[in-house]
């Protein structure tokens, strides 16, 4: 099976990374979120991967054409110049690189790979800045029961802030730290091909009129996930990612 990633966004919100970098390359331990994502997709025997390049699309082509390279162990001995390499890549991965514009929706970024597509029975979809330990065969099996056009993976986030219940007297009556709020988009879709018909223009977000259609065809399920989840928006994001992985405690390392 193939997982289409969005990896073309200009991930604003965490501009001390992305001046540089696209989003997806940011690193958690040394390595691209979107590698953590594709090894995770791995896990589940997923190796097709589909690529939405954007905003610095050139960084991300540059990383997978140099992987090997990138991934290559090396020892030096200092008194005789000697130098060995010894190749460490485990991935059997096939990789497309697609450069669907620079402005383009997220709706457009999968028209545009719509060819690549057309003839599986369904493919996956993510982001390319959101890890979770969301089972992927659950996801897959839940899927076909429902028998729809697209699941979404619904998660609960832990909102940043305490939320304070203050009364007419300024006391207050309520202090719950981080509440989980509602259900939210987590990504980790799967969905029929059909799903991209709906789509009129590039300027047209995926999460909007497209997914307003399958919700008024009744086509379009969610699949609740308890679990982990944390997309990285901010600098802060970034840090917990990686004190996660650093720790030994990253639940999306299951490989």
């Amino acid at each position: 099976m193939k997982l289409v990633i969005f990896a073309g966004g200009y991930g604003s919100r965490l501009s001390e990374e992305t001046q540089k970098i696209p989003k997806p390359m940011v690193e958690i331990g040394g390595l691209p979120i979107i590698w953590h994502i594709m090894k995770y997709y791995s896990s589940y025997g997923i190796n097709d991967f589909i690529i939405c390049l954007g905003y610095k699309g050139d960084i991300i082509k540059s990383f997978f054409l140099n992987y090997k390279k990138f991934n290559k162990k090396i020892s030096i001995n200092l008194k005789s110049n000697l130098i060995h390499t010894e190749d460490k890549i485990l991935e059997d991965w096939n990789v497309t690189l697609v450069d669907t514009g620079l402005q383009t929706q997220t709706g457009g970024r999968l028209r545009g790979v719509k060819d690549l597509v057309k003839n599986d029975k369904y493919f996956f979809l993510t982001y390319g800045d959101g890890l979770s330990d969301v089972n992927i065969n659950e996801l897959t099996e839940f899927f076909i029961k429902k028998n729809k056009m697209c699941t979404v993976t619904a998660v609960k986030p832990r909102n940043r802030f305490g939320i304070l219940d203050i009364d007419s007297n300024n006391l207050v009556n309520k202090f719950e730290e981080k509440p989980e709020n509602e259900w939210i988009n987590g990504g980790f879709f799967i969905m029929r091909p059909e799903v991209i018909n709906l789509i009129k223009d590039d300027n047209i977000p995926l999460e909007k009129e497209p997914m307003q259609i399958l919700v008024k065809k009744k086509e379009i399920c969610s699949f609740k996930h308890n679990g982990f989840w944390q997309c990285m928006d901010t600098l802060n994001d970034k840090k917990h990612l990686e004190k996660l992985w650093l720790n030994g405690e990253a639940p999306w390392k299951i490989w």
